[in-house]
């Protein structure tokens, strides 16, 4: 039996989206073949690294703009989402959240090679409530 997916997170680590975001680009057609939204987010670290930048919220969410205007997904319905903190607990808490009944993410930090799961997958993987779909890089 089917489940009915209604609401597919992707969370885009907008560090690595100008060379890789395959997950992205495979949840929009999950999202086409199953008719559900796309909830498209990144998250902003708590204390950023580049001191130019002074509100990390702000700066990430015109990023994450830049990005869904540069990869557009046509025929989905879309809602982009920034978060605050850490990025494996802000996916989980914000899946949880929002009863998404899917998370579709990239396997690792494009620095990782082949088999291993990055941290972030892992605990993904380990913590969501809903199923997770795993892209290799």
């Amino acid at each position: 039996m089917s489940r009915d997916t209604k609401l597919i997170l992707c969370p885009v680590n907008l560090r690595h989206a100008k060379s890789d975001y395959g997950a992205y680009e495979e949840a929009i057609a999950m999202a086409k073949r199953r008719g559900a939204k796309l909830l498209v987010a990144t998250v902003a670290p708590e204390f950023e690294r580049n001191l130019n930048i002074r509100d990390s919220k702000g700066f990430w969410g015109d990023e994450l703009k830049k990005f869904l205007a540069a990869h557009p997904a046509e025929g989905v319905e879309m809602e982009a989402v920034v978060r605050t903190g850490a990025v494996h607990r802000q996916i989980v808490k914000l899946a949880d959240e929002r009863n998404v009944d899917v998370i579709v993410m990239e396997s690792a930090n494009p620095k990782v090679q082949d088999y291993l799961l990055g941290t972030t997958a892992s605990h993904v993987v380990t913590h969501a409530k809903c199923s997770v779909y795993v892209v290799r890089s």
